[in-house]
């Protein structure tokens, strides 16, 4: 099973043929911008379209605090987002509260677990809407 930064380099390579379909579920590379470091971090997500945006959830598998991404993408949001061979730039928010019930639903639908994710945590784990700029 693909996994982190194997996930990244064998899904870049292959222009996704490698680490698009994992787990019965679909993802995507998300690159945003170290807020501190300013480099450049790529991190695999499960991922559902939303019309033209794509989706992603900001769990850390139930994790007290956001996802490093999460926080960078917060600080700037232009980032990088490749699907399958498809490269292009975005724009990343958190989606609203009146977004944000049938865009969980939509998520949940294909990764079960972030309900029990959201269940471990008193953070109120955000869906994140990546707009093609």
């Amino acid at each position: 099973m693909l996994f982190g930064k194997e996930h990244v380099k064998r899904y870049q390579e292959t222009d996704g043929a490698e680490g698009h379909a994992w787990q019965g579920t679909t993802a995507l590379l998300l690159t945003t911008t170290g807020r501190k470091t300013g480099k450049e971090r790529t991190t695999p997500l499960i991922y559902q379209t939303e019309g033209d945006a794509y989706l992603v959830v900001a769990s850390k598998g139930g994790a007290d605090e956001p996802p490093l991404w999460y926080r960078n993408l917060q600080a700037d949001p232009a980032v990088k987002v490749q699907v399958k061979g498809d490269k292009f730039t975005a724009r990343a928010r958190t989606a609203t509260a009146a977004e944000k019930p049938a865009l969980w639903r939509k998520m949940t639908a294909v990764w079960p677990d972030y309900d029990e994710y959201q269940k471990k945590t008193s953070r109120e784990i955000p869906v994140v809407v990546l707009e093609r700029v």
